[in-house]
This record gives C-alpha cells, structure tokens and sequence, in this order.
C-alpha cells in the first residue's frame, strides 16, 4: 500500500468517525462530510511530493482551501483521540509514521 493510499484510508476513517459522531449519520456520510472526504483525497491525487509526502501538517506547501483546512482540522481535532478506540492498529500506525 503506498503512502497516499495509507493517508486516504486514516482520512476516511477518520471523516467517518466525525460524522457519525457529530451528524449522527447512520446510512453513511453526511453531505458536507463527503464533500469533505472528496476535496481530501482530490488533494492527496494531487499531491506534488507523492509517496514522499509528510504529514500535512508539516508541509511547506498547503493546498487546503482556508474552509476546507479548518474542517479537516476540526476532524482530525475531534476523530484522532478516538481512533485509538475505533481502530487501534490505525492509530498506532498514525502515531509511528
């Protein structure tokens, strides 16, 4: 599995867990959350370091809309923590690469 493979499944995951959570979405994601999870991974398909991408936080380069960023931060705020209850192997890998 590449690297941009691996960000878009803890990118899912994590959407996941943050619409269910806060939409209370039960036949899958929310409107907003799939526009969400689409612009993330058009973003990744897009990415100019490819498989020798850092985490996007730590890059020099942000490609997040100032919207888009603010929602995928508010995600990532609120579903990391819970990715350890959710999936644990995800979070350990997450947490060591």
């Amino acid at each position: 599995m590449t690297r941009i493979e691996k960000e878009k499944q803890t990118i899912d995951l994590m959407i996941n867990i943050y619409c269910k959570k806060k939409h209370k979405g039960k036949d899958g994601l929310c409107e907003e959350c799939q526009e969400l999870l689409e612009y993330a991974y058009k973003r990744l398909d897009f990415c100019k370091f490819g498989n020798e991408k850092s985490f996007c936080s730590k890059c020099p380069i942000h490609c997040y809309k100032k919207d888009m960023k603010a929602k995928v931060k508010d995600v990532m705020k609120f579903s990391g923590p819970r990715l350890m209850i959710y999936s644990p192997i995800q979070f350990i890998k997450h947490i060591f690469e």
